[in-house]
């Protein structure tokens, strides 16, 4: 702009033989090459650092950057400034590099925004040098990016109801009321070689005279198997973040209780069964960056279930704007798994626009347990008066 200006500072006074908009073009022309000059010709060498603390948190928690940055050279540096893009660039980070001696290191920290589920990228750092008048700049990335996953918001709820029956992927075909941890009495059967001495059952020993081993039962381990509907002809984006919630609280609930689980959405993922950190990280991960997808359907996915039949228990989140056909598809899976839950978003969560094109079922098949949460009953307060209404039920 500068520059441009002492362009036109030059020809006004060719043109109207000026010769002080001469002198301020000369000025102007001098101003642009000093600043110049000065940022190419002052040199320094930063070896910047960040830390997220932690990288992956649940929506809300609290994040936070920390920054490092070092003097690599043997020269004093110039002021700088930083800037760490986050999201994309829609937000950023920005402050001031005082100068600094050889070796010394400036440290900055700040808070990162965790009230939406997502994966965002945060970086590259960039610093920057200006002249005095901000004319030029020059700018190097110091950091590279990195990502903070924010997992879904997850209530503390109970877990689904135990599946008793025959689970053919089960330790054992039902869940043992008298211990979790597999040491309770199974059968006897003769030593073999390898065997802890410390099981032999001495008095089955002397009325056999063979030595007999004390066979535990196999630790029971639940199977939890959680569908999320996220079809943009039954979701609005307000519905789809109580879906995902509920799905992850689901989940979680279900691996407080030692389950292993599996998650399948309607846009093709599937988890598989299976337990442990790796498994738990990337389901959240997935669950993370759920997005509406035009291009799927539920039935299928129910259709497949239905084929495995793997029992255990089964959990489907969608809304009212799916059709009976869905719904009649998970009331028939009760015969193939041992426990369904439907969790259904009712219309108030869903804007009048949107569900106009939808009107919905205006009833529900029997599906085991009905879990229907409203603008007025959040899902955690929902879950817990179905399951307890289940309760009562089967007590009857």
């Amino acid at each position: 702009m500068v520059a441009g200006g002492a362009i036109v500072f030059g020809l006004m006074g060719r043109l109207l033989g000026i010769t002080e908009l001469f002198a301020l073009a000369a000025a102007a022309l001098v101003l642009v090459i000093a600043s110049t000059v000065y940022v190419r010709s002052t040199r320094f060498s930063l070896e910047a650092v960040r830390e997220l603390r932690p990288p992956r948190v649940h929506a809300g928690a609290s994040s936070r950057v920390e920054l490092s940055v070092r003097n690599t050279s043997n020269r004093r540096s110039p002021v700088l400034s930083a800037r760490d893009p986050f999201d994309g660039g829609r937000r950023w980070a920005r402050f001031l590099l005082a100068p600094l001696t050889p070796g010394e290191v400036a440290r900055a920290a700040y808070r990162l925004p965790t009230e939406q589920r997502g994966v965002f990228d945060l970086g590259p750092l960039d610093v920057q040098l200006a002249d005095p008048f901000g004319l030029a700049t020059t700018s190097f990335t110091a950091a590279p990016a990195t990502k903070l996953t924010v997992y879904p918001r997850v209530d503390v709820i109970e877990p689904l109801p135990l599946a008793q029956g025959n689970d053919p992927y089960a330790g054992a075909d039902h869940a043992t009321s008298l211990s979790w941890s597999g040491e309770d009495f199974y059968a006897l059967r003769e030593y073999q070689t390898g065997d802890d001495l410390r099981r032999v059952h001495w008095a089955s020993t002397a009325k056999h005279d063979d030595l007999m081993i004390r066979q535990d039962e196999m630790p029971w381990q639940g199977r939890a198997t959680v569908v999320l509907d996220v079809r943009r002809d039954v979701h609005t984006a307000e519905s789809l973040e109580v879906a995902v919630s509920a799905a992850a609280s689901i989940l979680s609930a279900c691996w407080r209780s030692n389950s292993m689980v599996r998650l399948l959405t309607t846009d093709g993922f599937d988890s598989g069964f299976a337990e442990g950190h790796a498994h738990r990280e990337a389901v959240l991960e997935h669950l993370a960056g759920a997005r509406l997808d035009r291009r799927t359907h539920l039935t299928p996915v129910l259709g497949a279930l239905r084929r495995e039949g793997n029992g255990g228990a089964l959990a489907v989140v969608t809304t009212a704007g799916a059709p009976m056909t869905d719904l009649d598809a998970v009331a028939r899976l009760r015969t193939r798994y041992g426990s369904v839950t439907l969790v259904l978003l009712e219309r108030s969560l869903l804007d009048s626009s949107h569900y106009a094109k939808h009107t919905g079922p205006t009833a529900v098949p029997p599906v085991g347990v009905l879990v229907r949460v409203g603008a007025d009953r959040p899902f955690a307060q929902a879950w817990t008066e179905a399951l307890r209404r289940a309760k009562t039920a089967a007590r009857r």
